[in-house]
């Protein structure tokens, strides 16, 4: 069972994100990169370490619902309840962006991937960080993503600004993608 990450540990991974960093920690079911989804030039480091196309876009995770509630606003009721009884958990729904968040972020797509992790070093991240962050798998694209902490080392070496300690949850596939206008399953 995974536990949430110790203090002082959680504050130095706040700090390399702050500071502009990619850092790794385990989700749900891989180990993860993660960054300020705001901040284009961390953005941007991460999409190099992964050699992931910027035009396939990113997922935003966070602790909390709330957390999404600017790009919430205006969908229907029944949408929001099909977000929240998924939530947190392994659920990631592509919902319209509206222009809310940047298209480093979004790439090409009208939507952006968003899950709320019930995963806990992802969750105190996120809860720490007061907003949601970039989520990834933590390998260059086209690799098997990493369940181990040392596989994370080998992938990037020296290049990551910190990793999380932690370990990664139960699930053994990366988390479902469903898209929250048709209900259609992206990835399963």
């Amino acid at each position: 069972m995974a536990l949430a990450p110790a203090p002082l540990r959680l504050r130095l991974a706040l700090q390399a994100i702050a500071a502009g960093g990619v850092i790794a920690c385990p989700t749900e079911a891989v180990w993860g990169l993660s960054c300020d989804p705001w901040n284009r030039g961390a953005v941007r480091r991460l999409l190099a370490l992964k050699g992931r196309s910027p035009a396939k876009g990113l997922i935003l995770v966070a602790a909390a619902e709330q957390q999404f509630d600017f790009l919430l606003a205006g969908l229907g009721p029944e949408q929001r309840q099909a977000l929240s009884a998924s939530w947190p958990g392994p659920s990631t729904w592509l919902v319209p962006h509206h222009g809310r968040v940047p298209a480093w972020v979004h790439g090409e797509h009208a939507t952006v991937a968003v899950r709320v992790s019930g995963h806990p070093v992802v969750s105190a991240l996120c809860a720490g960080w007061g907003g949601p962050l970039v989520s990834t798998s933590a390998n260059p694209s086209g690799s098997r993503p990493p369940r181990r902490a040392y596989q994370v080392k080998r992938y990037f070496g020296e290049q990551l600004d910190y990793l999380l300690p932690g370990a990664v949850g139960s699930s053994g596939r990366p988390t479902e993608i469903r898209d929250l206008a048709s209900g259609r399953i992206i990835r399963s």
